[in-house]
């Protein structure tokens, strides 16, 4: 089922970042500890899951400092708060995790519109959270 990224949110607690035309996705991976010995069947090399990691959103849209001021203070401080990425109401999916922001600009162009960019590192485990009416 294919749908439109129209209606999808970011939220940082309860309020909704606005002015966003672009919310990357979690980016999750995990490494691997290598378990091969010298008898491991036929050659191979065996693995094992180790950490993982979520890696990091990105977003962008249009200057807003109402918006985006208090991304640039968490930016500034360092400090971890809450995020949801809400898909909108027929996909019935959100991700919720902590994230520190680890970018942040903005840019202006002649034949453009003001930009923003942020970049929120992924801190700890998401949830994918996936409602049963979908």
């Amino acid at each position: 089922m294919a749908e439109r990224a129209i209606g999808t949110k970011l939220k940082k607690g309860t309020t909704v970042i606005g002015e966003l035309t672009s919310i990357g996705g979690l980016e999750l991976s995990a490494d691997t500890l290598d378990t091969t010995t010298l008898d491991s069947d036929g050659g191979y090399r065996t693995f094992i899951g180790g950490f993982k990691d979520a890696g990091e959103v990105s977003i962008s849209g249009y200057f807003n400092p109402q918006h985006h001021k208090g991304l640039y203070d968490d930016f500034e401080a360092g400090t971890e708060q809450q995020y949801t990425i809400e898909f909108p109401p027929q996909i019935g999916a959100k991700w919720e995790f902590k994230a520190v922001v680890t970018g942040y600009s903005t840019s202006a162009e002649l034949e453009d519109l003001i930009g923003f960019e942020a970049t929120l590192k992924v801190s700890g485990k998401p949830t994918l959270t996936v409602s049963q009416d979908s």
